[in-house]
């Protein structure tokens, strides 16, 4: 490389280190005023090389991020990082409160506004579920329904398929001791969690607001698309993220893989087969996929209905969803045109038996399985 060039990338670096504090800035004051009410002066905020992800100090007045956390992992952990970091300094400056650091007052304040208190690059408590844990046990079932939904015989994969959905809902359906005018044998309210889906996307297009609908609607979480920031090219970004219990969690993850996944390929498929297939009837034919994928599924709902499984959110967990996304914004993007490859997209999503993703070696593309369901096995399931 020549000096100019030499030059020239310091130069860009020094630019996108600019434009990443700009950003910082704007996510701290996001967060002073959706959770703290403006309630707190903005620090100086800075990017650090020391072994630390993240540090408010008080006496300094200082809040730095470590460019490991910015560079190494994905924007939603440094907004988490970030989040705890403001509440550590609302108690300091605002509460004037003498514990620990992470102690009972940072605690209550995390939980009270949804955010999560896993210290940035710890292992999930999915990594090592108790299999004798009821939602262990009903996850490890549900990933051995969908792995026989692989079947070629048709009608068995259907079978397996609509036994797992009727797990799913069954136990998500209220316990007894859960139903109105009974007693509860505990007093533990559920903990729910959230969960970030795939890598970021750029535009937001029918197919990604489809698929996020059919979580919503047909396993037992709540969803919002997330703005993120991608530091390393300086451009703004979108992720999905889940809201509902660990268990559900799990399955989400596993059906937003799945469904993206088998989209690709059926994609592939038809560009194939179909003379005249060009770039531009890729949107509309994913949006059709999702499309089919949704009617098959409110048809399975119909039928769940029909045998008495009807569930209803529990209105605890839109609590949490809103606890963590106190300044939502709904916003409507254009569709895709429903042409004639979004028909053939809707008949192919019509088709799709719930299951196992294929492995990367399969060659659609899109990465290996997600190893989420894998986590909740029992030791016998692995004989």
């Amino acid at each position: 490389m020549s000096e100019r060039a030499t030059r020239e990338a310091a130069q860009l670096s020094v630019e996108l280190e600019a434009k990443l504090l700009a950003r910082l800035v704007q996510e701290w004051r996001g967060i002073n005023y959706a959770y703290f009410k403006s309630a707190l002066r903005i620090p100086v905020i800075r990017l650090s090389d020391g072994p630390e992800l993240a540090h408010w100090s008080l006496g300094l007045r200082s809040l730095e991020i470590s460019r490991v956390l910015v560079l190494e992992y994905d924007w939603g952990e440094v907004l988490e990082t970030l989040k705890r970091e403001v509440v550590v300094q609302f108690i300091d400056e605002r509460l004037s409160v003498d514990e620990r650091r992470h102690g009972p007052t940072y605690r209550r304040i995390c939980a009270r506004l949804g955010i999560g208190t896993r210290p940035t690059g710890k292992p999930r408590p999915d990594q090592g579920i108790d299999p004798r844990d009821p939602s262990s046990r009903a996850v490890s079932r549900i990933h051995k329904l969908l792995a026989l939904a692989q079947s070629p015989n048709r009608h068995e994969a259907e079978a397996a398929a609509a036994t797992a959905r009727r797990l799913m809902f069954k136990f998500n359906m209220p316990a007894p001791s859960e139903r109105p005018g009974s007693q509860p044998e505990q007093a533990d309210r559920p903990r729910y969690g959230f969960r970030r889906l795939g890598r970021p996307v750029g535009p937001l297009w029918e197919h990604d607001r489809r698929l996020a609908k059919i979580l919503n609607e047909y396993f037992f979480v709540e969803s919002a698309w997330l703005p993120v920031y991608l530091p390393r090219e300086g451009k703004r970004g979108s992720v999905l993220e889940v809201c509902g219990l660990e268990a559900n969690l799990l399955i989400a993850e596993h059906v937003h893989a799945f469904a993206r996944q088998t989209a690709q390929r059926l994609w592939a498929e038809y560009a194939r087969s179909t003379a005249g297939a060009g770039p531009g009837d890729r949107l509309a034919f994913l949006a059709g996929v999702m499309k089919g994928f949704e009617t098959k599924l409110a048809a399975q709902n119909q039928q769940l209905q029909v045998e008495g499984l009807v569930w209803v959110p529990a209105p605890d967990l839109g609590v949490y969803f809103r606890r963590r996304n106190p300044t939502l914004q709904y916003v409507q993007p254009g569709d895709a045109r429903h042409n004639h490859a979004f028909e053939q997209g809707s008949k192919a999503g019509l088709a799709i038996v719930l299951s196992q993703p294929v492995g990367s070696g399969s060659g659609s593309g899109s990465g290996a399985r997600p190893k989420a369901l894998n986590a909740a096995r029992s030791p016998a399931d692995k004989r």
